[in-house]
């Protein structure tokens, strides 16, 4: 019975620890929110469609993105891209802003390591809602520095294309890290959680 116990503990344990640190409990959605988009260098940005063929379909792409540069007690929760006018997502946007974004750790070390699909809920993942907007010039240089630091391929990207910083303006936050269901978290909790 001991052993049994023993090995529970430790099985427990090795569920909340990540190579990027410790991963937060399931009843901590928010932190997990926080976690997870921080351990992410990429999603799915889900669109409405404003292509001929596809117009008013949802249209997912993948973009690279962060919110600042690595380690456990940096990040600023805002989801930063570097965008230009001819990706047709991004032409999409210019029509209707709204938007979907689903990071998931299935792209990080963590699932692998635990044997998790990408569907099973304990390989986290969050679905945010809401809409991409430029950023303003006061904020160009941290979207620079936060994407930059984790792309440096961004750099070096053809000038001609003009090239822009934006944001993700989150408005909802669906997290599902557990069995039970998905959680929703509140922009207003999300942000006051400390990395």
């Amino acid at each position: 019975m001991f052993v049994v116990q023993v090995f529970s503990a430790v099985a427990v344990l090795l569920l909340f620890v990540t190579a990027g640190g410790a991963i937060p409990p399931p009843e901590d959605a928010a932190r997990m929110a926080r976690f997870v988009l921080h351990n992410c260098d990429w999603g799915a940005l889900a669109t409405v469609s404003a292509q001929e063929g596809l117009r008013g379909y949802p249209f997912a792409n993948i973009f690279s993105l962060s919110d600042g540069t690595r380690g456990p007690l940096s990040g600023s929760g805002v989801p930063y891209f570097y965008l230009t006018d001819m990706e047709i997502s991004v032409q999409d946007l210019e029509i209707n802003s709204s938007a979907s974004l689903t990071v998931s750790l299935a792209q990080t070390p963590y699932c692998k390591k635990h044997k998790y699909d990408p569907q099973n809920p304990l390989c986290a993942h969050i679905i945010f809602s809401g809409n991409v907007v430029k950023v303003n010039d006061s904020e160009a240089g941290l979207a620079k520095k936060a994407l930059f630091s984790r792309h440096p391929e961004m750099e070096s990207w053809p000038k001609d294309h003009n090239w822009f910083f934006a944001k993700f303006n989150i408005t909802c936050i669906w997290v599902l890290d557990y069995f039970g269901g998905l959680k929703i978290v509140t922009p207003e909790e999300y942000y006051n959680v400390k990395p």
